[in-house]
């Protein structure tokens, strides 16, 4: 079924509505429907944000589709769409927001600091579409890590991921820059983390008396007196990768808090660059991946070990 506008009102963008008959992907569906537009142009299509999805934008083209779903193209460009200070939207549909988060960002309020936050960004966006929008806190990143965050737009979705979240999750790979010459290429830390009184965590090997913590790591480059490793995550465990690096004698640069002695880029110097998932709605397997921040390579070309 196709409607196509024929009198849209002055300065109403054209566009075609779609209704969707079966279970398909939403690239491999536009291209059916759109038997006489290239693919690098259908692709366009995505990319420029002209194709939403039951009034949703989507611009990932294996979104799965469902029967009587609508299907949106507007074919005049839309324009570019509403940057904020301090994040970036990487995915959105109905049920989540995918976004990176810069470092000095807060991901939840706090009682010195209300309004610059993830959430309350996020919730401002959202309410642009509907005033009685809401947004959910998945999971959070500290103020001084930049990276990957997942929040839901509604109570059910981000109770269905936090229940599942260690069997959904299926890869949490951060990037940091430690003090010191890792000096095995490749390793893995586990303990079990406990927060003391201040508030810090730190690391027990008596099991029972924290939560059990597994972190594998992998260098990537070393510097002078510096180490660029990857990190991949088995738990989640509050401040799991700071500790962790800690314990392995080689603190976050920029982390005061667990040992670091040097500052070199004004903060903590831990990114959280792959989050893959499993959807919580669709059951689709869903990846995002960021670059390794410039600032964390721009330390290396003052600390390179020749």
């Amino acid at each position: 079924m196709e409607q196509i506008p024929t009198s849209p009102a002055k300065g109403t963008p054209k566009q075609i509505l779609f209704i969707v008959k079966g279970n398909t992907q939403l690239l491999k569906f536009l291209l059916e429907q759109l038997k006489g537009k290239s693919r690098t142009t259908v692709k366009a299509f995505l990319a420029h944000r002209q194709v939403s999805v039951d009034n949703h934008v989507i611009t990932q083209f294996d979104y799965s589709l469902f029967p009587g779903q609508k299907v949106t193209i507007t074919l005049d460009r839309i324009p570019e769409e509403i940057k904020y200070k301090g994040l970036r939207i990487l995915f959105e549909d109905p049920y989540l927001i995918v976004i990176e988060k810069e470092a000095g960002m807060l991901s939840i309020a706090t009682a010195k600091e209300k309004l610059l936050t993830t959430y309350s960004i996020l919730s401002g966006h959202v309410k642009r579409e509907n005033p009685s929008n809401r947004i959910f806190v998945v999971h959070r990143l500290d103020r001084d890590t930049s990276g990957i965050m997942v929040f839901a737009k509604s109570e059910e979705v981000q109770s269905a991921m936090q229940r599942a979240w260690q069997e959904a999750v299926i890869e949490r790979t951060y990037v940091a820059v430690v003090e010191g010459i890792v000096e095995n290429d490749q390793g893995t830390i586990r303990s079990f983390l406990k927060e003391n009184k201040a508030l810090v965590m730190y690391s027990t090997k008596v099991p029972g008396e924290g939560d059990e913590a597994i972190t594998h790591y992998k260098v990537l480059r070393r510097g002078e007196a510096i180490t660029l490793v990857e990190v991949k995550l088995d738990t989640g465990r509050k401040n799991q990768i700071r500790v962790h690096m800690k314990d392995l004698g080689h603190p976050i640069v920029g982390d005061k808090k667990y040992g670091a002695k040097t500052n070199l880029i004004g903060r903590t110097c831990l990114h959280a660059r792959v989050l893959a998932f499993i959807h919580p709605v669709n059951g689709n397997e869903v990846r995002y991946e960021t670059p390794v921040p410039g600032r964390f390579m721009s330390v290396f070309a003052r600390h390179t070990k020749e």
